[in-house]
């Protein structure tokens, strides 16, 4: 985390001295809504229906697991789910298909490799995602898209939004960017179909969904694992290492130190050459550490459990939409 960001998240964080740009910001982001509500910009609706898995905050809020939960809660009820990722950090300017055999985290994304490699779904990443969404529907036989991320790509029509809060930072000073963490107000989230919070309550939802640790795995041997008490060296290069931090100590790991990396981090052998073993990171971060890791290196799986109540309520705006497109 950098300096600015530990200061949105402190009660008289200097990051306030940035208040006028984020004046400036509101103002732009707000004459943008404005122009697809009226239709100046387009608004493209697809033939099957859309649901955004996204945030209004910077920084990890356990939407990979969030996403990856919900395409397999999908294909349960019937659906036959495909997913549409930017691809951050990663230059491509066409639609492009995830293939796990040919393509590198480091060409296509960590988390849309992750998700092709997790999920069973096809994958497609493009900054596009109107483009990215209609390749998936010209490929494939889904009938429902899961954008991964998004939320304030209004290009894209979308039938349901699932807004993800991270419990323990909340909204920070509930400013926008720079001069705190959001990109758009605390309002947005009114307007979603259903916001859950990461691990604590939160008074913007009664929704608390949990991210459940397993027992890490070797990267280089899936069948190895990592027997809890092992002292280990953190590593990671996600948006809220902390989570991470607390998740290794939830299944009983012991952190000796710990090495945090910005995030969507491209990992070389030469960032951890030297570091003691036993390795521990995230499982987005092993898929880019896999080509040149060690036998002591391993990665914690991380899966979210969301409250029945939450689950019953999607169930329902599922139903309709199922109805509404015929399907």
């Amino acid at each position: 985390m950098t300096a600015l960001e530990r200061s949105w998240y402190q009660p008289y964080g200097w990051s306030w001295l940035l208040w006028p740009l984020s004046l400036l910001f509101a103002l732009i982001s707000g004459i943008r809504r404005l122009l697809f509500k009226t239709g100046v910009l387009k608004t493209s609706k697809l033939p099957v229906p859309v649901v955004v898995v996204g945030n209004i905050s910077v920084g990890g809020t356990g939407k990979t697991p969030v996403t990856l939960w919900l395409c397999d809660y999908l294909r349960q009820q019937g659906w036959k789910p495909g997913i549409v990722s930017r691809g951050y950090g990663v230059k491509i300017k066409a639609p492009k298909l995830v293939e796990l055999q040919q393509d590198k985290p480091s060409t296509v994304g960590d988390e849309p490799y992750l998700l092709a490699g997790r999920s069973g779904c096809p994958v497609v990443v493009c900054p596009d995602r109107v483009a990215a969404a209609r390749y998936l529907l010209s490929q494939t036989d889904c009938n429902i898209i899961v954008s991964d991320d998004g939320l304030q790509h209004y290009a894209l029509y979308r039938d349901l939004e699932i807004v993800l809060l991270d419990g323990s930072r909340g909204l920070g000073n509930g400013l926008l960017l720079p001069a705190g963490p959001l990109r758009e107000g605390a309002w947005r989230l009114k307007q979603a179909d259903l916001v859950l919070s990461n691990s604590l309550p939160n008074h913007h939802t009664p929704f608390t969904f949990e991210l459940q640790p397993a027992q890490a795995s070797a990267l280089l041997d899936e069948q190895q694992k990592l027997l809890p008490g092992a002292k280990v060296t953190l590593v990671s290069g996600i948006g809220n290492p902390r989570r991470f931090t607390r998740s290794a100590a939830q299944m009983g790991y012991h952190t000796d130190k710990a090495h945090f990396f910005p995030d969507h981090h491209a990992f070389s052998a030469a960032d951890l050459d030297g570091l003691k073993g036993p390795l521990l990171m995230t499982e987005k971060d092993a898929v880019k550490c896999r080509p040149f890791a060690k036998a002591d290196w391993f990665y914690l799986p991380v899966s979210a459990r969301i409250p029945q109540a939450a689950q019953e309520l999607l169930a329902a705006k599922l139903t309709q939409l199922w109805s509404r497109y015929g399907l």
